[in-house]
């Protein structure tokens, strides 16, 4: 298990790139049949991929973690962005097709990733937080999230926003967790830009051609800094970052949200013409 330490928002200023990606960017996801785990100081969040291709997979134990399973204090959210698949949870099998969601709650002991398909494997992506009580495990297909839509086609950002772990939904002790898929021809995300002090956030970015990339937008207001991710990466931010992102081309993302409040609308906005 790898892990990231964060910078705070003087250090960041004077960081080069390369030292923002090695604080907020994880790319070590998505290796067949193999389970990467990236622990992040930021709430204490791990985040991790797994891939079954030629065996079921299981999620590893660390020395870091300080527990006898990897659910003995923690909750997980799921979402598969691959083939047809199954996630095993205490022995029952939830069946996962692209864009399901999983959430499994604290004290679970064994979690087993498996694909239909070896030639379409599944691609099970994770984050983890630690919890304070024990909730049940729901699967939430990717027709019962809660569905937004937003932007117009004249700003480049029309895109739908599935919410299948929040709220009315899934009772978790703070995960929140979803994703966000661009239409054909916008590219900007999160926008306008904003931070929310009580809660950080990761972002999983895919659904990418090969050469497309897109530029993550961190910060303050004042002094914006970008870093450059491609398919499968991960940006973190931290609870004073303000984010938003442009891409090449359309694609789609993994937000999930941890900290003091589980409100999807607790935003601090950001009057875009400021930021620089």
């Amino acid at each position: 298990m790898e892990t990231r330490h964060s910078a705070d928002k003087i250090r960041y200023r004077t960081m080069s790139n390369q030292d923002l990606r090695e604080a907020f960017v994880v790319d070590n996801l998505f290796t067949p049949d193999s389970v990467p785990l990236t622990y992040s100081d930021i709430d204490r969040g791990v985040i991790g991929s797994a891939v079954p291709v030629s065996k079921t997979l299981t999620i590893p134990m660390h020395k870091d973690l300080a527990s006898d399973y990897f659910c003995q204090r923690r909750e997980v959210g799921v979402i598969n962005i691959g083939g047809a698949g199954s996630i095993a949870v205490d022995g029952k099998a939830y069946d996962m097709a692209r864009l399901d969601s999983l959430y499994i709650g604290r004290g679970v002991k064994d979690i087993a990733f498996a694909s239909d398909d070896s030639k379409a494997p599944a691609k099970f992506y994770f984050v983890s937080y630690p919890a304070h009580t024990s909730y049940p495990t729901v699967h939430v297909p990717q027709s019962r999230s809660n569905i937004i839509k937003l932007g117009s086609s004249e700003s480049a950002n029309m895109r739908t926003i599935y919410q299948p772990i929040r709220p009315g939904i899934v009772e978790s002790c703070q995960i929140v967790m979803g994703f966000t898929m661009l239409e054909a021809g916008s590219v900007w995300n999160t926008f306008p830009p904003h931070t929310h002090q009580r809660r950080s956030e990761y972002y999983m970015y895919f659904d990418l051609p090969e050469d497309g990339r897109v530029f993550h937008f961190m910060g303050e207001a004042d002094n914006m800094r970008h870093l450059l991710l491609s398919e499968g990466q991960v940006a973190l931010s931290p609870i004073w970052s303000m984010h938003c992102g442009v891409g090449t081309s359309a694609y789609t993302f993994i937000w999930s949200m941890g900290g003091e409040n589980q409100d999807f609308d607790d935003m601090d906005h950001i009057d875009h013409t400021t930021v620089g």
